[in-house]
């Protein structure tokens, strides 16, 4: 399951995972929402509710899409997080992780301002 991120300037591609989390967000699209960020990662409401996974994990690596049940929030990551002890990204607390980006380009997610608007919709 292929989806697109766009922005205002930009959009990343990514690829969804074949878990209950991943379907529910496929389901759920389009989605239209402004962005928050927490360190290097971009978050956004979702109208989706999730359990956490058997694989559920706080500690993600860059490129990976999340879901937070506590917003419940699509998560971007692509760098540290306010709580991460080295270079690599942490959770504020377990996430699903349901995809990845395509192709990484920190610098376009580095530059996306908190509150810009995001448009995320199946590719297919």
């Amino acid at each position: 399951m292929r989806i697109n991120i766009k922005f205002a300037l930009s959009q990343v591609k990514a690829e969804l995972f074949d878990t209950p989390t991943g379907r529910a967000i496929y389901e759920s699209l389009p989605l239209q929402r402004n962005v928050n960020r927490w360190g290097e990662e971009i978050y956004f409401e979702v109208p989706v509710q999730c359990a956490l996974e058997e694989n559920a994990r706080a500690e993600v690596e860059e490129g990976d899409l999340a879901y937070w049940p506590n917003m419940p929030a699509f998560c971007i990551f692509f760098g540290p997080t306010p709580v991460s002890n080295s270079g690599t990204p942490v959770a504020a607390s377990p996430v699903n992780v349901f995809g990845r980006v395509l192709a990484l380009d920190k610098a376009i997610l580095s530059a996306i301002p908190e509150d810009e608007n995001v448009l995320v919709e199946r590719a297919d």
